[in-house]
């Protein structure tokens, strides 16, 4: 769409404001000629006023003098005549001097119109300058119009057991609530629907609002169940919590599968026929994990006869190794699905086993995953968890789509949890007040000059800990220091605990999870270590960019895709990573940040300003996933 200006073109504004410039001057000339001319006329008649009663004067001087002649002896005479010559000199030197007066007022107002003349004929010094301020007038013009959206328009209804702010316990969480926000600008409709948890925060729970309650059928004996929906509207997004407190009455999400198969059965279900009940039909239906699989599932069988059946469906995978596993007769009996589906190209998995991922994968209209990198790996047995025969299989509804990070949430400039907040431009000496609050914070020894590995992660196995565990005595040599952040495998949260209390000044192990904590960790670290066995994807590697943190990971999933390794002879790269996991491939990998860090400062300032001028937000990536819905339904 054209930008459209309040104003007329700029040349024609300019032009009519020369001509009436032209015109101003003229008349003003004019006025100043016209009032010399008059001035004149006026000078002169009273000029010859002047005259005549000087010449009547002497008339009359001259008559009584000749009537009173015969009376006056000839020596009186001389003197009067003298008198009255001398009168009429004045009179005639009166009417030269009025003369002489018009004269140069005429040519005074004669010079006063060529100079104003000439000034407008010398217009284009002033033309130029005027056009350019026309031009350049940014209060004359609209407001620039957005771009037009891309079409067609889509809804989307997203699916899954967790999203930030209400309830969170990994980086499915995030995308939740980030990539639904980031679709807004590219023209979609988005729900999203999630289990109401009772342990999600009463401030949540207040504004939520009724929207109505249904029974839902839902076991193979017809078993039913209250299904109800409370709605909150934010940011553009329209969240629908599904409440049923049988289910959801829990202190916590997930708890075992005894409980959480039944739980996520209901879900599945009661999320599709929530959208029915509203009659909200959307185009692309987007589920996560194993927790939403079934709804492709559903929708292809159960629903296939409502308005629903027109959807596509999108399945993302956020973390393979999680798939929902169990015997197939309690998830027929959970389920309600025709025996049909409980095959070895659906559901069955082993001799008596149903994985609820694995159906969810062989129903939906296209698959992705949250890396190009990690997209490619799970097709191999050792990243596969036993579905990488079956993702071959469907490899052609596969994408790779690397996440992003809500970059309002993660902004180092604006976070309030920090000591001092910093941009790119400030970072280099605003960073080190955030890195001096840490250290006072934490027990450490205060020192700009340290050397700061932070490391922010669930404590187990798939994050590389059993490398960390076997490295970190080498690392302390009197310029390092490491903080830790997390909970979860007793063995490693013990080992860090052991760590502490034996480098006391150099080593800081937090077993919890502390959002400030993790805010000025991120802010107050010089590098961040995610040495994962595999990451699909890995939120801790961008948000650590954006805050000028050096990443040091494993090239694996996305680690590989959003880290570029550095390179000592060219200055390029925003990270440290290695290839094999192994320990002493770790342990160079940290040696080698530390090198630069130490002995080539310039450079390493250098990539911390690229850090965090990369782009790490959801913006391309929603494009991604937008075009990938106008593929799927054009």
């Amino acid at each position: 769409m054209s930008r459209k200006k309040v104003m007329a073109d700029p040349d024609v504004v300019a032009n009519k404001t020369v001509v009436a410039a032209e015109k101003a001057v003229k008349k003003t000339a004019k006025a100043v000629e016209t009032a010399a001319e008059a001035t004149a006329e006026k000078v002169e008649k009273a000029a010859k006023v002047a005259a005549k009663k000087a010449s009547q004067k002497k008339a009359s001087v001259k008559k009584k003098m000749t009537e009173k002649l015969a009376a006056v002896k000839p020596e009186d005479i001389q003197p009067i005549e003298a008198f009255a010559k001398k009168v009429e000199e004045k009179s005639v030197e009166a009417a030269e001097t009025a003369k002489t007066v018009v004269e140069a007022v005429v040519e005074k107002a004669a010079e006063a119109v060529e100079t104003v003349k000439e000034a407008v004929e010398a217009a284009p010094v002033v033309e130029e300058p005027a056009k350019e301020a026309v031009e350049a007038a940014p209060v004359v013009e609209e407001p620039a119009k957005e771009a037009e959206l891309p079409q067609p328009r889509r809804s989307v209804a997203f699916i899954g057991s967790e999203c930030y702010p209400f309830i969170k316990t990994g980086g499915l969480g995030d995308v939740m609530y980030a990539l639904p926000r980031a679709l807004i600008p590219q023209n979609c409709d988005v729900k999203v629907i999630l289990p109401r948890y009772k342990c999600i925060p009463q401030k949540w729970q207040e504004k939520t609002i009724y929207r109505g309650a249904f029974q839902m059928d839902l076991c193979s004996d017809g078993r039913s169940f209250y299904v109800g929906i409370m709605e909150y509207i934010q940011d553009g997004v329209v969240y629908d919590f599904i409440d049923n407190e049988e289910f959801f009455s829990n202190g916590n999400p997930y708890t075992n599968l005894v409980d959480d198969i039944p739980k996520f059965c209901y879900f599945a279900k009661a999320a599709l026929a929530a959208l029915n009940y509203m009659n909200w039909v959307p185009d692309i239906i987007h589920c996560h994990d194993w927790q939403a699989a079934l709804v492709p599932v559903y929708l292809k069988t159960l629903f296939a006869n409502t308005q629903l059946a027109g959807a596509k469906t999108i399945l993302t995978i956020h973390n393979l190794r999680f798939q929902g596993v169990y015997n197939i007769p309690t998830l027929k009996y959970w389920t309600g699905l025709p025996d049909s589906v409980f095959n070895i190209d659906v559901f069955k998995t082993g001799y008596q086993d149903a994985n609820m991922l694995k159906a969810g994968l062989a129903y939906a209209d296209m698959i992705t995953t949250v890396s190009n990198t990690y997209a490619g790996e799970i097709q191999t047995p050792f990243y596969g968890d036993g579905l990488d025969a079956h993702l071959r299989h469907h490899s052609y509804k596969l994408r790779g789509i690397v996440n992003g990070i809500d970059v309002e949430q993660w902004d180092p400039m604006t976070d309030s949890k920090l000591e001092k907040g910093y941009n790119a431009e400030t970072v280099l000496l605003d960073k080190k007040a955030n890195k001096r609050a840490l250290q006072e914070q934490l027990g450490l020894d205060v020192d700009d000059h340290k050397y700061v590995i932070g490391l922010i992660s669930r404590l187990t196995d798939q994050k590389g800990l059993d490398l960390v565990n076997a490295i970190l005595p080498q690392l302390i040599d009197g310029n390092t220091q490491v903080v830790v952040l997390g909970t979860g495998d007793p063995r490693y949260e013990d080992s860090f605990r052991y760590f502490e209390n034996a480098y006391k000044g150099s080593v800081c192990s937090n077993i919890m999870y502390d959002e400030g904590r993790a805010h000025l960790i991120y802010a107050g670290s010089d590098a961040l270590l995610v040495p994962s066995l595999f990451e699909p994807c890995g939120l801790t590697q961008l948000i650590a960019m954006r805050y000028g943190t050096v990443p040091i990971v494993r090239e694996t999933g996305g680690l590989k895709d959003t880290v570029q390794p550095y390179n000592q002879y060219t200055d390029e790269g925003n990270g440290f990573t290695f290839d094999r996991y192994e320990t002493g491939l770790l342990l160079d990998a940290i040696n080698r940040s530390k090198t630069v860090y130490f002995t080539d400062r310039t450079r390493w300032d250098e990539m911390v300003v690229r850090d965090m001028q990369k782009d790490v937000s959801w913006e391309n990536s929603a494009k991604q996933y937008a075009e990938l819905y106008r593929e799927l339904k054009p």
